[in-house]
């Protein structure tokens, strides 16, 4: 049979290079190799100020004073205990979701939601909405970090007002004091990958928020785009290829790189869908990994360098560079914080980009109604007797 298109003009696949809006948040320049919140470079503000400062500037617009950014940490500080019906269903939920916390802060959130009294951000309006992003992204942390510890057994750590984001993360992971370097090593990661453009986790977030839901509700359909591992997923990933070239490859970059090409697979870790030259959070979170000391710093970067020698030689027409997750596995790992946690401490970082996409989509209050190409059979045809 036939099939007609339709006359909506085409897009390029996956909508590469569509402007569907206009944001004042951030922007990513994939061809400099450069990315930014507001008016800075995200890696000069990973390098010089602290979450919660970066928090405030992408919620609030400005970047804070040192008396504004105390208020403003303790605002959030604040707002990091769960309700006592959440915390009760917690071991519910990890037992249901003990292999995919992401799930779990899915339902998680879905109840704090109504637990918190969130309602459909149109007719709440931008303070309550501002409000309850802000409630949203400080109990994240404090629920992926109750499940990881009801996964393995452990009662949930409880937060601590007295720390900043980076230090109470750790703390509610281990209940152990964390080290400044890790404290320290943590924080540039949060802040480096806090927002990154029209990524689908927070496209997502945009066209539910067009709809005029609930926060909570945006969050919970961003994180099911996350949860994809060619997104947010990929950090584990990453690392398990230091593994597998040891154990596959007999400890050979070039002949691991060779053998997953020849197989059609990817090389987790390297290459980006927007930049075209080096990953600017690449370098950052080297030199992150590298103040951490110890040997997989050293064995990353030596593999790092042998892998993107070996794609420039095999595919010279498509050259593809280390991107974030590479060393963010790295740093995670330098910090103490288990593999299947790496997706979840990004979760923790992104949530406040998606919170601040969503009041800004809402405050357009404008629904995001595409239309797609239609090419299946042509209609009308006549409906056929049942026989």
């Amino acid at each position: 049979m036939t099939t007609i298109e339709s006359t909506v003009p085409p897009v390029p696949p996956g909508l590469r290079g569509v402007a569907v809006t206009t944001t004042g948040i951030g922007d990513v320049r994939g061809d400099e190799g450069f990315y930014h919140y507001r008016q800075y470079s995200a890696v000069d503000l990973a390098r010089s100020r602290t979450f919660a400062d970066v928090w405030h500037l992408v919620a609030r617009g400005t970047l804070p004073g040192r008396e504004a950014g105390a208020r403003f940490a303790a605002d959030v500080a604040a707002r990091r205990a769960l309700p006592d019906a959440l915390a009760a269903a917690l071991p519910v939920i990890a037992g249901a979701c003990r292999d995919d916390l992401l799930a779990g802060l899915r339902t998680a959130l879905s109840m704090l939601g109504p637990l918190r009294g969130m309602r459909p951000i149109w007719d709440a309006g931008p303070d309550r909405g501002a409000d309850d992003a802000l409630t949203v992204c400080a109990a994240t942390p404090t629920v992926l970090a109750a499940l990881h510890r009801l996964r393995a057994g452990l009662d949930p750590v409880p937060p601590r007002a007295d720390l900043p984001a980076a230090a109470n993360w750790l703390w509610m992971l281990t209940g152990d004091e964390p080290a400044p370097a890790h404290t320290r090593a943590v924080d540039a990661y949060l802040v480096s990958t806090l927002d990154h453009g029209f990524n689908a986790s927070t496209f997502t977030a945009r066209v539910v928020a067009s709809t005029g839901a609930d926060v909570a509700s945006c969050v919970a359909a961003a994180l099911g785009a996350f949860a994809g591992p060619l997104h947010g997923g990929a950090p584990d990933r990453a690392l398990e290829s230091l593994d597998a070239i040891d154990r596959d490859a007999g400890g050979s970059p070039e002949r691991w790189v060779a053998d997953r090409l020849a197989a059609g697979e990817r090389i987790m870790g390297f290459g980006h869908a927007v930049y075209r030259g080096p990953d600017p959070r690449t370098a950052l979170l080297r030199e992150v990994a590298e103040q951490l000391g110890g040997p997989l710093p050293a064995r990353a970067a030596d593999v790092e360098r042998r892998v993107a020698a070996t794609l420039a030689e095999l595919r010279p027409d498509r050259p593809l560079h280390a991107n974030v997750e590479f060393y963010a596995g790295v740093v995670m790992a330098g910090c103490g914080i288990p593999r299947h946690m790496f997706t979840p401490t990004f979760a923790t970082s992104r949530v406040v980009g998606w919170c601040a996409h969503v009041l800004e989509q809402a405050a357009q209050r404008r629904l995001i109604r595409p239309s797609a190409t239609y090419v299946g059979p042509p209609a009308p045809q006549p409906v056929p007797d049942p026989s």
